[in-house]
C-alpha cells in the first residue's frame, strides 16, 4: 500500500542520507518535498501540514548525535514522527474483568467487516481466548450465512435469530455466558454515513450490550475520506479504535496515516491480504520502518515461529551447522517458506532490501516451477545431484515440463548454494552458543529457516543475470 509513498521518501532521503552539514534552508527545502508526498500519498492536508511542523521543530532544534550524520539524523527524526502519527504504540483489546467481552464491529457498506470478524476470531482464538461469532446485521442478503461459513472455517461458535438486531447482541450475551466464551464479537450492518436510521440502530446495539471495544472498519482504499467515516461514526457511538482492511492493495496509504491523527483512536489490526491468516496487529513502529524502506524483522520473526512447527526448526538447524544440504531438504524448506505467503511480502521484511526487488512483480507461481523440477528427480538424484548427467537432464526436464536449460540452471545455483552452506557451521555453532548463554540453555531466540539465514536467500533460480527461472529478482 505504502510503495508509492516509499519510493518517494526514498529518492528523497537518498540526497540527504550522507550529508556532513544541513542548514535551516536545507531542511526547509527537504520539508517541502516531504510535504508534496505526504499529500499525493493522500494524507489528510491536516496531518501533512502537523507531521511536517514538528519535524521542522525537531530538525532544526536537534543537538546532532555524534554517531550520526546530520542527514542520517533527519531520517531518524522523520521516522519517530511518523511513528507518533501513526500512533506511538501498539494497542489493544480492553479486557472486561468480567467475562465475556464485548468487541462491536462497525463500518460503512463493503468494508469487509464481516470477513475481518471471521479475521479477528481467529486471530484471537490463536492468542488463546474463545470468541464466539455474532451475525447481527440483518439487513444484508446472506450476511448471517457469510458469517456461518467464515465461523465454521476458523472453528469457533456462532449465533444470530431472525429477530432484530438489539435482541440478538442480548442474546449472544447469554450464549456466550453458557458456553463459557470469554470474548463475543458483534458484526453489524454496513451503513452510509447520512442513514440515520443505521445509526440510531448501531446506538442502540451499543446501549444494549455496551461493548468494551467498538471498532471501526476502514477500507485502505478510501484514503483521505476515511477521516470524515472515522469522525461521523466516532461522534455517534465513541470509537475504541480502528480496523484497517486491504493494506495489501494499491491504495497510497493516507488513510492508515490520517486516522490516528484526527480521531484520536489507535489502528489496532490491520488486515494483510485476503486469506483469514492474513490479518495481524498493527504496530506503528513496524509500519514506519516499512514505510521508510527499514524492514520488518520482528513480524518476519514472528510469522517463521508461527509458521515453522519445533522439529522443522530443529531440522534447519541441523542442517545448518552440518552444513550439508541436499535438493530433498531445499524443497521441504521452499514448501514451508510458501507458507508465510506471497514472496514478495516476505521480501517487503527484510532490512535494506534494494528499491527493485521490493517493488518487482513476483509470481509464487514460479516457486511450483522449480518444486516440479525437483519432484520430477529421483530420490538418489536429490541427494546426490552430481549424478545428474546430461539424459538424466532431458528426462527431468521432460517430466516437469520445464527445458533442459532451466534444469542446468537451477542445478547451477544449488552447487553455488551447496558451497556457501559449507562456510556455515561455524557461524551456526557460534550462533547457538551466543543464543544458549543468552537463553539459559532454553534454545534463545527463534530460528529462521535455512538458505543463508533468510527465507528464500540463495534460493535456485533467484538470479536472473545467470539464466535463472524466469520472475525471480536478482538477490
Amino acid at each position: 500500500m505504502f510503495d508509492a509513498l516509499s519510493d518517494r521518501l526514498d529518492g528523497i532521503f537518498s540526497r540527504v542520507r550522507n550529508r556532513g552539514r544541513m542548514t535551516e534552508r536545507d531542511i526547509d527545502e527537504v520539508s517541502r518535498e516531504l510535504r508534496v508526498a505526504l499529500l499525493e500519498a493522500d494524507v489528510n492536508v491536516r496531518v501533512a501540514r502537523t507531521f511536517i511542523a514538528r519535524v521542522k521543530e525537531r530538525a532544526i532544534g536537534e543537538e546532532l548525535s555524534k554517531s550520526l550524520t546530520p542527514g542520517q539524523q533527519f531520517i531518524k527524526i522523520v521516522h519517530e514522527q511518523l511513528v507518533e502519527t501513526l500512533g506511538g504504540t501498539s494497542g489493544k483489546l480492553t479486557m472486561s474483568p468480567k467475562p465475556p467481552t464485548v468487541v462491536m464491529l462497525a463500518g460503512l457498506q463493503g468494508s469487509g467487516k464481516t470477513t475481518a470478524a471471521g479475521k479477528l476470531a481467529r486471530l484471537l482464538k490463536s492468542q488463546g481466548l474463545q470468541p464466539l461469532l455474532v451475525g447481527a446485521d440483518l439487513q444484508r442478503p446472506a450476511a448471517v450465512e457469510q458469517l456461518r461459513v467464515l465461523a465454521g472455517r476458523v472453528d469457533v461458535p456462532f449465533y444470530s435469530e431472525p429477530s432484530d438486531p438489539v435482541n440478538v447482541a442480548r442474546g449472544a450475551i447469554e450464549e456466550a455466558q453458557r458456553l463459557g466464551r470469554n470474548i463475543v464479537i458483534v458484526d453489524t450492518a454496513g451503513r452510509l454515513q447520512i442513514d440515520i436510521e443505521l445509526m440510531d440502530e448501531l446506538r442502540a446495539i451499543d446501549a444494549a450490550v455496551q461493548p468494551q471495544n467498538t471498532l471501526l472498519v476502514v477500507d485502505a482504499m478510501t484514503g483521505q475520506e476515511a477521516v470524515n467515516v472515522a469522525e461521523a461514526f466516532n461522534e455517534a457511538v465513541g470509537l475504541d479504535g480502528v480496523i484497517l482492511t486491504k493494506i495489501d492493495g494499491d491504495a497510497r496509504g493516507g488513510a492508515a496515516l490520517s486516522v490516528k491523527e484526527v480521531v484520536g483512536k489507535p489502528i489496532l489490526f490491520a488486515g494483510t491480504g485476503e486469506k483469514l491468516d492474513e490479518f495481524e496487529a498493527f504496530h506503528p513502529d513496524r509500519m514506519a520502518s516499512r514505510i521508510l524502506g527499514m524492514g520488518d524483522v520482528l513480524t518476519l520473526i514472528e510469522k517463521v515461529e508461527s509458521t515453522f512447527e519445533e522439529d522443522e526448526k530443529r531440522k534447519a538447524e541441523e542442517i545448518l551447522e552440518s552444513g550439508r544440504l541436499t535438493l530433498e531438504d531445499f524443497l521441504e524448506q521452499m514448501q514451508q517458506v510458501k507458507r508465510m505467503g506471497p514472496l514478495q511480502n516476505v521480501l517487503g521484511m527484510l532490512p535494506g532490501m534494494p528499491k527493485e526487488i521490493r517493488n518487482a512483480e513476483i509470481d509464487d507461481k514460479e516457486l511450483g516451477r522449480v518444486e516440479a523440477i525437483i519432484r520430477s528427480m529421483t530420490p538418489d538424484e536429490r541427494r546426490r545431484p552430481e549424478v545428474i548427467n546430461g539424459s538424466r537432464r532431458s528426462r527431468i526436464a521432460k517430466g516437469s515440463g520445464t527445458t533442459t536449460t532451466e534444469v542446468n540452471n537451477l542445478l547451477k545455483q544449488f552447487k553455488q548454494v551447496q558451497q556457501m552452506m559449507r562456510t556455515m557451521p561455524g557461524v551456526a555453532r557460534k550462533m547457538k552458543g551466543k543464543k544458549g548463554k543468552k537463553g539459559k540453555g532454553k534454545g534463545g531466540g527463534p530460528k529462521m529457516p535455512i538458505g543463508g539465514g533468510l527465507p528464500g536467500a540463495g534460493m535456485p533460480g533467484a538470479n536472473m543475470s545467470s539464466g535463472g527461472i524466469p520472475g525471480f529478482p536478482e538477490l
